[in-house]
């Protein structure tokens, strides 16, 4: 493994072999860092450096905004590339709901292998904020008309957009935040008879 450096000052960890005069994070000199052994096993890095979860609530959050931006301006200047916006309206509605289930499955991925549980007081509010739009996004899905999208799909729009900002704050305070340790596996127990047969017998 390579050794690693952290950034007193800032707390920016990298590889010392890259680190140059200043600090890449805040521009404190090389001095600022000290000496760093990474407290997190290799596979829970590795699943969580490949960023699954944020990059599917970043999908999920443009259709998020999409949809009541389409809304206004397909109501606001109806004779402007109507057909264009309310098809880009309609697509939007459609695959909505479906990025929010893949944000919510990396999600739970992304906490259980950040925090090792979805216990914790926020990951349960996330959670709720969760639940609450992705039946709202369905519920637009289902209940939405595709020729015109009226009152009934701003407010189901409007309501998940309040949610995903929520989840935004929520996540904000979490960015950071990682367990030490590895996973915890759980392995079924050996019935009694089993482990005395598997005890070495005595000479």
């Amino acid at each position: 493994m390579k050794e690693l450096v952290r950034c007193k000052p800032c707390g920016y960890v990298m590889e010392a072999d890259k680190l140059g005069d200043v600090c890449p994070a805040c521009g404190m000199p090389r001095k600022a860092f000290e000496p760093y052994r990474e407290r997190v096993a290799l596979n829970r890095l590795f699943v969580l450096s490949l960023d699954m979860h944020p990059i599917a609530i970043h999908l999920s959050q443009t259709f998020v905004i999409l949809i009541p931006a389409m809304i206004l301006l397909t109501t606001m200047f109806p004779g402007f590339q109507y057909a264009m916006f309310s098809n880009v309206l309609h697509f939007a509605v459609v695959v909505f709901p479906f990025t929010l289930v893949i944000a919510i499955i990396t999600g739970i991925t992304d906490g259980l292998f950040r925090f090792k549980t979805l216990t914790p007081p926020l990951l349960k509010t996330k959670i709720l904020y969760s639940s609450i739009i992705i039946v709202l996004g369905f519920v637009m899905f289902f209940v939405a008309a595709p020729d015109h999208y009226g009152i009934i799909t701003i407010i189901l729009s409007l309501g998940s957009l309040a949610c995903a900002v929520r989840l935004g704050l929520l996540g904000k305070q979490l960015i950071d935040v990682i367990l030490p340790g590895s996973y915890p596996i759980r392995r079924a127990k050996m019935p009694v008879k089993e482990i005395k047969n598997e005890a070495p017998t005595q000479q």
